[in-house]
């Protein structure tokens, strides 16, 4: 070839190139615009539920802060004539709010625990174990999570009593204990660890309780901290359940102790808002301590 058609075959190739580069950084320019605005799109998204969940919060906060006069007369006022806790002291004065705290953390504690070892071993066993009547066992757990608990309550209430449990701690840690969502959760997860793990230790010598302790639970740390956390906070919100086999002000928790300050009250706001206030703090720290745990938990086992 001569040099002036080398020089239009070279052009030719370059001009091809460079076509084809910018149709590439198009397609890249095209691809960043439709990332960038379905960020844009979940973060308008996540702001909107923010504000949404945030509102009734700050409202709470501000109308305890104001006297009960103030929150009587502009009940929908976002900012008090005179800041006060004054609602604060009166319903701490007239409810025993320290065993109140007490018995919740107790009852909640023990739930998270219990909640732990009974879910984890049941998932286990459901997950590494082959035994007859195993999908009797997970279909009546399905039925478990369908049926409503409130159907629920007559018949354990009659099981409670019929046990001389009422009106003690137990009768309000063992109705959660055995949650049919955590023994999902960690089933799930544990189909998820290979199995040669249970058949090295078989062959080793392990008994099914040492390979559950010793392999699978070190194993499923994020599954525990989203199930105890949420166990826990189960536990604390608890009502109406520990208002039907409560009798004494004792061992009353937090909800129960305030729906009964609350009822010797006529409607008044502030304290009402107040109560709403001291219930829900312990969990707000809960969960500004645990929150990375939880959506770890939450992420990995919704991956397994």
């Amino acid at each position: 070839m001569t040099a002036p058609q080398l020089r239009t075959a070279d052009g030719g190739r370059n001009s091809t190139r460079r076509r084809g580069l910018s149709a590439l950084d198009d397609r890249n320019q095209w691809r960043g615009n439709r990332v960038r605005w379905f960020n844009v799109l979940c973060a308008s998204v996540l702001g909107t539920f923010v504000v949404i969940w945030l509102v009734p919060l700050v409202f709470a906060l501000i109308t305890s802060l104001k006297t009960e006069e103030d929150a009587t007369a502009n009940p929908t006022s976002w900012l008090p004539e005179t800041w006060t806790v004054e609602a604060y002291t009166s319903v701490w004065r007239a409810g025993n709010m320290p065993v109140w705290y007490v018995n919740s953390f107790v009852v909640a504690s023990l739930s998270a625990l219990l909640t732990v070892l009974v879910c984890s071993m049941t998932g286990f066993a459901l997950a590494r174990t082959r035994f007859a009547g195993r999908r009797l066992v997970i279909g009546l757990m399905l039925a478990g999570i369908v049926i409503p608990g409130q159907i629920l309550i007559i018949p354990m209430f009659q099981q409670f009593s019929a046990l001389n449990l009422l009106n003690t701690y137990w009768a309000m840690i063992l109705p959660g204990v055995a949650s049919p969502i955590a023994v999902f959760i960690y089933m799930s997860f544990f189909r998820g660890i290979p199995s040669e793990i249970v058949d090295s230790a078989r062959a080793d010598g392990a008994g099914w309780f040492r390979i559950y302790w010793t392999l699978y639970m070190p194993l499923c740390k994020p599954a525990t901290s989203a199930v105890s956390i949420f166990s826990f906070i189960g536990a604390w919100n608890s009502f109406m359940w520990p208002l039907l086999v409560l009798t004494s002000t004792k061992l009353m928790t937090i909800p129960v102790g305030l729906a009964t300050v609350q009822s010797s009250y006529s409607v008044q706001y502030a304290q009402n808002m107040a109560m709403a206030i001291l219930g829900a703090l312990p969990l707000l720290f809960v969960f500004v301590l645990f929150q990375r745990r939880i959506v770890e938990g939450i992420a990995t086992t919704g991956i397994k």
